[in-house]
C-alpha cells in the first residue's frame, strides 16, 4: 500500500522532529512524521525535564545560546503551560564552589540578557533563616535563589505530534522506514510495516541514530560526525519538603541538579558519560556513584543506594567539535543541507529551543513561509485566555475553576488530571473516569491509545504519565493486562 505523496517526510519523532511536523503542517504542508519506535521514546523522555537558558554556558561564552533560550523559556511556559512551570534553584556558596561575586554577575547576566515576565529574578539568601537551607550541610551558610522552567519532556513531544496530526500530518510511531530511494519528483521510502510513501523532502531527525539513517536509510554519506553523551539520572526518596532545586558545583566543575519531582520523590542529574551505541543506554555503577557523592557533598542526610527509587538514561547527540570535551561542546543545533537539496540532516540543539530549530529549518526550506508557533498554545494549553494574563496565570485560573466544576472528585486527581492533559481533563471528568486499576483509570488509557499513540503499558506509565512510580505491582500488572487486551488479534 502507498500512503500517498508529501511535502515532507521526518524521521524521527523525538521533539525535534515532532515541533518539525507540528509547524510545517501549519504552514500548509503535506507531512509525514515517522519513528522506529514510540514517539518521544528515547532522548526526549530522557532529559533533566528544563527548560532554561544554561547558567553554566556562560562560562564558554555561549551569550547568544543562553539568550535565545531564555527568551524562548517564556513562550514555552506561555503556550505549553500545563506542562510546564517557573521553578526556583538554590545554588550554595562554599569554599569548593565558584566565587560570589563571580556568580553574582553571571546571574545578573542570566537575569537581563532577555526579557523576563513569567520568571523572578535572582537573590541572596542566608541559608539558616531560610527553608531551603533545610536538607542542606550546615557548612553552607550563604546561597543565591535564580529562576528557570520545569517541563514534562515527553508530554511536550506528544502535544506536539498531536497538534500536527490535528493538522493533517501522518504521525506513524513504530514504523521506521527500511530504504529511502531518490526519484525524479524527491524520495520513495519504503517503511516496516510493509507500506511505502513518497515525499517532496526528507528531514532527518533521528537524534543519535541522525549519522546511522543518513548513510545506512538514505545513502548519504556526509551527515555530522556526533558525540554521543549518555546523561544518567537517579529517582531518589524525597530531599526537603519545599519546591526549590538545586544546582549543585562539583569538584571536576560540573554541576548536578537535585529537583523536586513527581511530588513524592527527587531528580538527581546528570552524567556526561561518552559512548559509542545509542542503544539500550542504562546508567553504569560509576555513574550511580558519581550522582550520589555529587548530592552527599551538600546533604545533611547522605543518600545511600537504597534510598534510590528508579533510574534512567538518555543519549545527547552532540555535534562533534575536535578539542573539545562533553561539557564544552555547543548544545546548539546543526543543519546539514545534502547534496541535492532535497534533504536536510538536523543534530544537535535542546529541549529548550526546539520550536526555534524547527522555525529554522522550515525558514531555509520555505523561505515564503510564515512562522506562527510561538503565538498557538499546544492542545491542553487551549484554556481562555484574558487579555492582559500570561500562559501560567491563566493556566492557574482555569485549573481552580475546574476544581470547582468537578467539586464531586477528590482535588488530587483533578490537579493530576490537568497537569497531564489539559483541556482535555475536562471531557475526562464529565464523562467519566471508567474502573480504577490503583491509581490509573481506564478513560485515560483510552485517551492514551486514540490521542497519543500509546501502544503499551509502558507508554502509559513512563512516558505518557510517570504513574508507574506511584502505583503498585499489582496496579502495574493490571494496567499490563489491559493493553495486552485491547491489542489481542482476535
Amino acid at each position: 500500500m502507498n500512503r500517498g505523496h508529501f511535502d515532507l517526510l521526518i524521521i524521527g519523532a523525538g521533539v525535534n522532529g515532532a515541533g518539525l511536523a507540528r509547524d510545517a503542517s501549519g504552514r500548509g504542508l503535506k507531512v509525514a512524521l515517522v519513528d522506529a519506535a514510540d514517539i518521544g521514546g528515547a532522548t526526549s523522555a530522557a532529559s533533566t525535564k528544563l527548560i532554561h537558558g544554561g547558567l553554566r554556558y556562560l562560562e564558554f561564552y555561549a551569550f547568544r545560546l543562553v539568550r535565545k533560550a531564555l527568551a524562548e523559556r517564556e513562550v514555552l511556559l506561555d503556550i505549553a503551560a500545563h506542562l510546564t512551570r517557573p521553578m526556583p534553584f538554590i545554588l550554595p556558596l562554599g569554599p569548593d564552589t565558584r566565587p560570589g561575586w563571580m556568580i553574582r554577575a553571571g546571574l545578573f547576566l542570566y537575569d537581563h540578557l532577555a526579557h523576563r515576565e513569567q520568571v523572578p529574578g535572582s537573590s541572596k539568601v542566608v541559608l539558616r533563616d531560610d527553608h531551603a537551607g533545610q536538607p542542606l550541610d550546615k557548612r553552607y551558610t550563604q546561597a543565591f535563589r535564580y529562576w528557570d522552567g520545569w517541563v514534562d519532556d515527553a508530554r511536550l513531544v506528544i502535544a506536539n505530534a498531536q497538534d500536527a496530526s490535528y493538522r493533517g500530518a501522518l504521525v506513524l510511531p513504530r514504523t521506521a522506514v527500511t530504504t529511502a530511494t531518490r526519484t525524479a519528483s524527491g524520495w520513495d521510502a519504503q517503511l516496516g510495516d510493509g507500506t511505502s510513501l513518497s515525499a517532496a523532502r526528507v528531514i532527518n531527525c533521528a537524534g543519535p541514530w541522525a549519522s546511522e539513517v543518513a548513510a545506512n536509510v538514505l545513502g548519504l554519506p556526509d551527515a555530522p560526525r556526533l558525540r554521543l553523551v549518555q546523561g544518567a539520572h537517579l529517582v531518589t526518596r524525597r530531599i526537603g519538603r519545599g519546591q526549590d532545586s538545586y544546582i549543585l558545583q562539583q569538584p571536576d566543575g560540573r554541576i548536578v541538579f537535585i529537583i523536586p519531582y513527581e511530588n513524592d520523590f527527587s531528580l538527581i542529574g546528570t552524567t556526561e558519560t561518552t559512548i559509542d551505541s545509542p542503544n539500550t543506554p542504562r546508567i553504569t555503577e560509576a555513574e550511580t556513584d558519581y550522582l550520589l557523592a555529587a548530592a552527599n557533598r551538600y546533604l545533611s542526610r547522605p543518600l545511600e543506594r537504597a534510598d534510590i527509587i528508579s533510574t534512567y538514561a538518555g543519549i545527547r547527540p552532540l555535534v562533534l567539535e575536535e578539542g573539545k570535551g562533553a561539557r564544552e561542546t555547543t548544545r546548539d543545533w546543526k543543519i546539514v543541507s545534502h547534496e541535492g537539496g532535497d534533504a536536510v540532516t538536523v543534530v544537535g540543539g535542546k529541549i529548550t529551543t526546539y520550536r526555534l530549530l524547527a522555525e529554522d529549518v522550515l525558514g531555509r526550506l520555505f523561505p515564503e513561509s510564515q512562522r506562527w508557533t510561538a503565538e498557538q498554545p499546544l492542545p491542553g494549553s487551549d484554556f481562555p485566555r484574558i487579555p492582559g494574563l500570561t500562559g501560567q496565570q491563566a493556566w492557574t485560573k482555569w485549573r481552580e475553576n475546574l476544581r470547582v466544576k468537578h467539586a464531586d472528585y477528590d482535588p488530587r486527581i483533578v490537579d493530576r488530571l490537568a497537569r497531564l492533559y489539559g483541556t482535555r481533563a475536562d471531557e475526562m471528568l464529565e464523562n467519566g473516569l471508567g474502573e480504577n486499576l490503583g491509581g490509573v483509570f481506564t478513560a485515560e488509557l483510552e485517551h492514551m491509545v486514540a490521542e497519543e499513540w500509546a501502544q503499551t503499558a509502558d507508554d502509559a506509565l513512563w512516558r505518557r504519565s510517570k504513574l508507574g512510580l506511584h502505583l503498585s505491582d499489582d496496579a502495574r500488572a493490571a494496567v499490563a493486562q489491559w493493553f495486552a487486551a485491547r491489542f489481542t488479534k482476535s
